[in-house]
């Protein structure tokens, strides 16, 4: 389906993986009325999975952005799924929270995420502006650098 973000995409060059299947016990997102709640995303690319190890350690914050980034795109990948192929059903991201696989001590949480907001907002203009919680972790599955979880409105 082409639409308005659709076109947008295209305009970035960015083309949307496959929605990730589930690999444990929970679906990737849950439609409750007009809300999509998407289930943390990972930094998988189209080799498997990208950006394993710790942002402060294996990875720098630029680094740590660039796979929130990915994840970003995991989300928007479920999200059109939810849509039914159809992101223009997007009134609005409601929500980020991003998780950082970080060393101790490491304080950059909110620039890391960045990566995650920056496409949001890139890819749906004003509708992409959005709460956000930055949180730091010890670990995260499969050792993943970053994962980002999100809520979006739609009609």
């Amino acid at each position: 389906m082409t639409g308005r973000v659709e076109a947008r995409l295209k305009e970035l060059d960015i083309s949307l993986p496959k929605p990730m299947t589930p690999v444990a016990n929970y679906v990737p997102y849950v439609i409750s009325g007009n809300l999509v709640f998407v289930s943390g995303q990972v930094t998988l690319g189209a080799n498997g999975l990208e950006f394993v190890g710790q942002v402060g350690k294996e990875f720098n914050v630029e680094q740590g952005q660039a796979a929130a980034r990915l994840c970003a795109l995991n989300v928007i990948a479920q999200v059109r799924e939810a849509c039914g192929g159809n992101l223009d059903r997007v009134k609005r991201c409601v929500k980020v929270t991003g998780f950082v696989n970080a060393v101790p001590g490491f304080a950059h949480h909110p620039e890391v995420i960045n990566g995650a907001s920056d496409l949001i907002g890139q890819v749906f203009g004003e509708a992409g502006k959005h709460a956000r919680a930055a949180v730091g972790a010890g670990s995260l599955p499969r050792n993943v650098a970053v994962e980002v979880e999100a809520i979006f409105e739609i009609a």
